[in-house]
């Protein structure tokens, strides 16, 4: 069977893995996964029992979560495409690197923001997570716009997975009006090119529920019960 993205809406993470899997241009499934609804509930807990999106499920019924590990995985796969790089080599490496600040400097910075937007905290708590969410997104933008080279991409001259999970990230300025992206030149052009990627164009539809002119391929959705019903060993 082709692979299966589950994605979580509104605004997951999972955004980047659709970006990376459009890209990469191999058979895929997408399995639509509301948050909080479907992602806290009994048959998703089968696939990721932390609960969270993305999860993929592997043509040989594995599961794997996390992003990082899943665009790792796509990586290993998408070497030919110009997404990933062989092992033990230094573009490898700088790739693992910016995932990694990706995944934990730049996607921890909005942490203390959603954390007050999804549970409703407001007065002094919400003030004061408001500030040091607006701190870190700040710092996280600074130190990556330091990072950004000379080149269009975050690794250069060659798109790869890393911007796929940056774009995703990067929109949630919109909910969070705590800074100015145009005051990180680098970033804004990064951003805008991403913006206007049929791929970044795709998941954005999809996230709508109106998955349109994917890539070749895109295979289409599948509900939640029979996606995870696929699961190897779930005894379906």
């Amino acid at each position: 069977m082709s692979p299966i993205l589950f994605y979580g809406v509104p605004s997951g993470c999972s955004f980047g893995s659709i970006v990376a899997l459009e890209w990469f241009g191999a058979p895929y499934r997408l399995c639509r996964v509301r948050m909080p609804e479907d992602v806290s509930g009994a048959a998703y807990s089968r696939l990721n029992p932390v609960a969270e999106t993305p999860t993929l499920l592997t043509a040989e019924g594995a599961a794997i979560s996390e992003s990082m590990a899943i665009l790792n995985h796509i990586g290993a796969r998408a070497i030919d495409a110009g997404l990933g790089f062989a092992q033990h080599t230094p573009e490898f490496d700088r790739l693992n690197q910016m995932l990694a600040f990706l995944n934990t400097s730049f996607f921890g910075a909005f942490a203390p923001l959603w954390h007050a937007l999804e549970h409703g905290i407001e007065g002094e708590a919400r003030q004061a997570l408001a500030d040091y969410g607006r701190a870190a997104v700040a710092k996280a933008h600074a130190d990556l716009e330091r990072m950004l080279g000379a080149g269009p991409w975050l690794l250069g001259e060659r798109r790869t997975l890393a911007d796929a999970y940056f774009i995703g990230i990067a929109r949630w300025t919109r909910y969070h009006d705590v800074i100015d992206r145009g005051d990180y030149p680098g970033l804004q052009r990064l951003y805008e090119r991403l913006e206007a990627d049929p791929g970044v164009a795709f998941a954005h539809a999809v996230e709508a529920g109106r998955p349109e002119n994917g890539s070749a391929g895109f295979e289409g959705e599948v509900g939640l019960d029979e996606a995870v019903a696929l699961l190897s060993g779930s005894g379906a």
